[in-house]
């Protein structure tokens, strides 16, 4: 699999790809349903094709809107979910992490409180007591800057300002999406600060390989490249322990159905309502780009195969999903009718001594790298 040099030469490559789809007529979202400006910056709705796979991508909190793909068929379906206009993610109707990249932190921190040489720091609450994917506010709910575009890259930034959400430090943050002819959708971050901090950045965009709102995610096959996993207490916030998966329903070192047992009388289970856990990955390398997990549907043919240089990853079952917002095609978004795998350090380290640090210091960038590939079986 590809390194992060490798990775990263693909900024100076163009990837030209025609504009049909096996002669199917995509019916992509309009740009004018989100144009729009927010705190004085402009807004609007971005198409990235290269290979079998077309992306839309909105600058307002760098959510993932829609992701065409086809079957094994040949037939398409967009595979992200989503809504069709800007107004819906602006007011926060339904799942507020619909797609975005989330931080300052990804995932959570307990009672929204961390120590870094010496200080403690407070942020806002905004789960159950606990700060969720950055607070009230996170990198979810701003316009970023659209620093360039082409076919089949998008170059954004974003200066978060010393104090955002109670975190220390101006965090300068830089994040492209590509897609390839090898059919991925490649997420490369970096950041840089003037004062000591913590950073864990990822994507929480939420997928069913059936298609948006087409069934249940259930009977997905799922297999991650993990021994582990953090447990979690009733208030999803990580004992700090390593928990093996080994004669577990958390055990998915070869492929397994999603339902098969997430209904099983697990106290994890139960805490996650669901799965809604941090896998901790298996590592040959400490950098390099690396095999996290692969994602099945039978039916369709479509795999999703997710690769990160990161330590760990959040399968989350879409337990709190209750079909009271439709999708982008006006269908329910129902219970566990979708699920995100977010590439990411693991949730609150910054009171955990044994967890991967996410501290970054002034003259240090922060670096990650997700791949999203997708193809078909039979």
């Amino acid at each position: 699999m590809k390194t992060k040099n490798l990775v990263y030469c693909l900024f100076a490559v163009s990837l030209l790809t025609a504009c049909c789809k096996n002669n199917q007529q995509l019916p992509l979202l309009h740009k004018t349903a989100f144009d729009t400006e927010v705190d004085g910056q402009p807004v609007s709705l971005y198409t990235l094709e290269a290979g079998d796979i077309t992306l839309q991508v909105t600058n307002y909190g760098l959510r993932v809107v829609s992701l065409w793909t086809p079957d094994k068929n040949g037939k398409y379906a967009d595979v992200a979910i989503g809504y069709e206009n800007i107004e819906r993610y602006i007011r926060g109707e339904g799942e507020r992490f619909l797609g975005p990249v989330v931080g300052r932190y990804a995932n959570r921190i307990a009672k929204g409180t961390f120590s870094l040489d010496g200080e403690t720091y407070h942020l806002p609450l905004n789960n159950n007591g606990q700060t969720l994917h950055g607070g009230l506010t996170g990198l979810d709910r701003v316009a970023w800057n659209v620093d360039s575009v082409s076919r089949d890259v998008i170059h954004f930034s974003y200066v978060s300002p010393d104090g955002a959400d109670g975190f220390p430090g101006t965090l300068s943050i830089w994040v492209d999406y590509l897609v390839t002819a090898d059919n991925e959708f490649i997420i490369l971050y970096r950041a840089t600060t003037d004062k000591p901090t913590v950073v864990n950045l990822s994507n929480h965009a939420f997928f069913n390989l059936k298609g948006e709102s087409n069934g249940t995610i259930a009977d997905h096959l799922i297999q991650i490249n993990a021994d582990y996993i953090t447990p979690i207490d009733s208030l999803l916030i990580p004992t700090g322990e390593l928990l093996s998966v080994e004669g577990t329903p958390f055990d998915f070192r070869t492929a397994t159905g999603i339902g098969e047992r997430i209904n099983a009388p697990h106290p994890q289970l139960k805490n996650g309502a669901g799965y809604d856990h941090n896998w901790v990955l298996q590592r040959a390398t400490e950098n390099d780009v690396e095999p996290a997990a692969t994602l099945y549907e039978k039916e369709s043919g479509r795999v999703l195969e997710v690769y990160t240089d990161q330590p760990g990853i959040q399968f989350y079952s879409g337990n709190f999903f209750d079909g009271k917002a439709n999708g982008k095609y006006g269908k329910p978004i129902a219970y566990r009718e979708a699920l995100a795998l977010e590439t990411q350090k693991f949730p609150d380290s910054p009171n955990h001594e044994n967890f991967p640090s996410t501290r970054l210091n002034p003259g240090e960038v922060y670096t990650q790298i997700c791949i999203y590939k997708f193809s078909i079986f039979n």
